[in-house]
């Protein structure tokens, strides 16, 4: 029932687009107003919240107008709200914009920053803390990277370019590198192009695993450098399949630097983070032609992995 509306009268709040609710037609209306809709249709908060969210002008009409708690029901109309932010934990780092233009908008992550609201995690997200900044209410990830990566990641700007934009990925048309450190290998006779079927893991869901099956992934891997008991690689996905790059290293023996899930779990998902130890997961570069302009695009990262310990 709940969607995010296309209604330039109801702005983004703290980067946060409203969710939008139909009251039903009906020719019998059960409900006396407004409210009793809203308590008995979305549960999730109380009636006393909805009278709450009713009295400080968080639900407004079609026109942005705020309605009152004894608002009546009306057949047919629609309704804008914004739903309650909980206290969510700082991520004390920040993002940088590496290109934008009326198409794209491409960003630099930092490590623990997730690209998309989920979980505990809304306003301390990539993607509204740019639509807050930038004033871009139909920004859109184009693709995902895992919180604990850092680098890029690219932003639809208009909904009519969309499509074509993600059409690059579904048809792996967009060259992208990452890079990463490991345990240095003790044979290395690379490049290494590795292949696998990559699954759920059916005991702890936030894992993936390889599994017998055609393959489904598909990396290729080069060494870059060593120093002591640790390497510099770079890793060329040509598939995305969830945590790929972390499963496909941890397989080959060399599971990735401040990695907490690989090659077993150190840290249960919701426990408090050590900002001092990130993933040693950067993407690197995105290369592609531009399906709208035509333009031929590269981007890089400008940040920079930890130097290589002795």
């Amino acid at each position: 029932m709940a969607h995010v509306p296309k209604n330039p009268a109801i702005p983004m709040r703290e980067g946060v687009s409203p969710s939008c609710v139909a009251l039903p037609r009906l020719r019998v209306v059960p409900w006396p107003g407004l409210l009793d809709f809203l308590a008995e249709r979305l549960p999730a908060v109380s009636r006393e919240g909805w009278h709450q969210r009713l009295a400080q002008g968080k639900v407004v009409d079609d026109n942005g107008r705020p309605l009152p708690p004894d608002a009546p029901y009306v057949n047919g109309a629609r309704v804008y709200y914004w739903r309650a932010l909980p206290d969510e934990p700082a991520i004390p780092f920040a993002e940088h914009i590496v290109f934008r233009d009326e198409h794209l908008v491409v960003a630099d992550k930092p490590h623990f920053l997730p690209v998309t609201p989920g979980g505990r995690y809304v306003r301390e997200t990539l993607l509204v803390r740019l639509k807050r900044t930038l004033g871009l209410p139909d920004l859109s990830p184009l693709h995902r990277i895992d919180r604990e990566t850092a680098g890029l990641v690219v932003f639809s700007v208009r909904p009519q370019d969309r499509d074509a934009y993600q059409r690059l990925f579904r048809e792996r048309a967009i060259h992208k590198t990452y890079e990463a450190i490991g345990p240095a290998p003790t044979d290395w006779r690379g490049p290494v192009w590795r292949r696998s079927r990559i699954e759920e893991d059916p005991q702890a869901f936030y894992r993936m695993v390889e599994t017998d099956g055609t393959p489904n992934s598909e990396t290729r891997i080069d060494l870059l450098e060593t120093q002591g008991t640790w390497a510099r690689f770079r890793l060329e996905p040509v598939t995305g399949r969830r945590h790929q790059l972390r499963v496909h290293m941890n397989a080959l023996g060399l599971p990735l630097h401040g990695d907490q899930f690989y090659p077993s779990v150190r840290r249960q998902p919701g426990e408090t983070e050590d900002f001092a130890e990130p993933l040693a997961l950067l993407a690197r570069s995105l290369a592609f032609d531009d399906p709208v302009t035509g333009t031929a695009r590269r981007f890089d990262s400008q940040r920079a992995l930890a130097p290589l310990a002795p």
